[in-house]
């Protein structure tokens, strides 16, 4: 397929659901273990308390790698033959 050709099927789905995957909870489980992991425990992904007082968002934030990393769970399931 030409890269021409690419863009006009990604164009033509614009506007359409073209998969739906299950849910999945982000909990603050999963975000401090991802910080522990990654060596990343800045407050505002650790500290529940603190992310509610000092910021808007209500609370801590996932990481955007931890949110990143978990595409591949919303991936179709396709088994490649050889």
């Amino acid at each position: 397929m030409s890269i021409a050709q690419a863009h006009a099927t990604l164009t033509a789905q614009i506007g359409q659901e073209v998969g739906v995957s299950n849910w999945i909870t982000v909990d603050q489980v999963m975000i401090d273990q991802f910080a522990h992991l990654t060596h990343d425990t800045q407050w505002i992904h650790t500290d529940p308390e603190r992310a509610t007082r000092d910021t808007s968002h209500g609370g801590t934030i996932a990481h955007g790698f931890l949110t990143l990393s978990l595409a591949s769970r919303f991936q179709p399931c396709v088994t490649l033959c050889l």
